[in-house]
């Protein structure tokens, strides 16, 4: 047995092919649309119910968001208890989560148990009643976390950040304590009727997922699942961004001050949407970007900051986001100022870009550990209207884009004097 050699170092492969399973592409007749990426040993399967949100009503802005998390509290014929219990029955998992562009039912399970398990999904997405004494609950549960969350500084930058950049729309509406009250159970019964209709689902099936499989889901919901007559409207309002361009809310006892910064931004289907992720990793989106280097490491202001870019369906934003020392506020948008600056009148060294394009490559690499996330790529790009040459062209721009080119988006886009300022807690 020969021992381990502690002295040469590993030999470095760079990131070649990207190669992602692409899916079986079926429609049912009542047009429900299905994706199925079959692969995998174990007789497991995820299918998600994604349904596009119904156009936003300022006057009535939870109603896509409470009609999605109570869609488990009861059925005509069941309760929330015997839902949960006929799901945990089986080892199944059943998930309701809330986008801004999309609503969705996930159903993690045994293949062997689809057809106990199915029947359930499709009554909860078809005949949910959201019952008085569990919208009651609802609305008390939700205003006291509201309540909890409104302490945190963080969480109101979020807040106030979303609504200046994206105005009275979907993505930038905040919830007051008032709007859980105006809830009523009609409403949400319409809302539902017009939205989980099959012409609105989009199905994706994930896992060791054959024909048997493909039969029992198709079997479930073509059958006597139907379109209603009054189609929900999925368009949005055009996004307005605020006049205002430095908002405060002042904290007296603050001990720390949440600061986010950003601008209305491209959204993944732009040209220069990959070129500008790698300019943002180098600025803040991974642990040695730049701003962590200066605003973390070297002065000490904060515990971490970090950039990202949001995308989405109708609207997309840059945003830096952080909580620093009360007393030092005005000296972190300083530096974070300087370090916007330093992108646009210099070239980013050759050894800090190599850094980040292995970042990028094997994170993207990494996060394809199984069918279900090639699954989750698959959506990033359906969602957006794009395809699978999209993460060719982005694998390409990330290995190959200069620091030349860079520095010209970083002129383009990184405009930190008419950037939207947000800080909560002392300035």
């Amino acid at each position: 047995m020969t021992g381990l050699d502690r002295i040469t170092p590993p030999q470095f492969n760079g990131v070649e092919n990207i190669n992602l399973i692409h899916p079986e592409r079926k429609e049912l007749d009542n047009g429900a649309k299905m994706f199925i990426f079959n692969s995998g040993e174990q007789e497991l399967v995820r299918i998600e119910f994604i349904f596009s949100n119904l156009r936003f009503d300022p006057a009535k802005p939870l109603l896509n968001v409470a009609v999605n998390t109570m869609l488990n509290d009861g059925t005509t014929t069941m309760t929330a208890a015997q839902i949960a219990d006929k799901i945990d029955f089986y080892g199944a998992f059943l998930q309701f989560d809330y986008g801004s562009d999309s609503s969705q039912v996930t159903l993690y399970t045994l293949t062997k148990h689809l057809n106990a398990t199915l029947p359930v999904v499709k009554e909860v997405i078809t005949d949910s009643i959201f019952p008085e004494k569990e919208l009651a609950t609802y609305k008390r549960n939700q205003q006291q976390k509201l309540q909890v969350s409104l302490q945190k500084n963080d969480f109101v930058a979020r807040r106030l950040f979303n609504q200046a950049i994206f105005g009275n729309t979907i993505y930038g509406i905040a919830a007051q304590a008032e709007d859980f009250q105006s809830l009523n159970r009609e409403d949400m019964l319409q809302h539902f009727k017009q939205m989980y209709q099959p012409g609105n689902c989009t199905i994706i099936i994930a896992g060791k997922a054959g024909a048997e499989v493909i039969a029992a889901v198709t079997n479930t919901f073509e059958d006597d699942w139907n379109n209603q007559t009054s189609k929900g409207d999925t368009t949005q309002p055009e996004v307005k961004s605020a006049s205002e361009h430095f908002i405060y809310k002042e904290k007296a006892d603050a001990l720390q001050s949440a600061i986010r910064v950003g601008t209305p931004f491209v959204k993944r289907s732009h040209p220069d949407f990959a070129g500008l992720q790698v300019l943002n990793t180098v600025l803040g989106g991974y642990f040695g970007s730049r701003l962590m280097s200066n605003i973390r490491e070297d002065k000490g202001y904060t515990y971490g900051i970090g950039s990202g870019m949001a995308s989405f369906k109708n609207a997309g934003s840059f945003f830096i986001a952080s909580e620093v020392g009360a007393d030092v506020c005005k000296a972190a948008l300083t530096e974070v100022e300087k370090e916007i600056n330093l992108l646009k009148t210099e070239l980013i060294p050759d050894e800090e870009l190599s850094l980040v394009r292995n970042f990028m490559l094997g994170s993207l690499l990494g996060s394809l550990e199984n069918v279900m996330s090639h699954a989750d790529k698959f959506k990033n790009i359906y969602f957006s209207g794009l395809d699978y040459d999209y993460y060719d062209r982005y694998a390409e721009t990330v290995k190959n884009i200069t620091a030349d080119e860079l520095k010209a988006l970083a002129n383009k886009y990184y405009d930190f004097e008419n950037f939207y300022k947000v800080v909560v807690g002392k300035y």
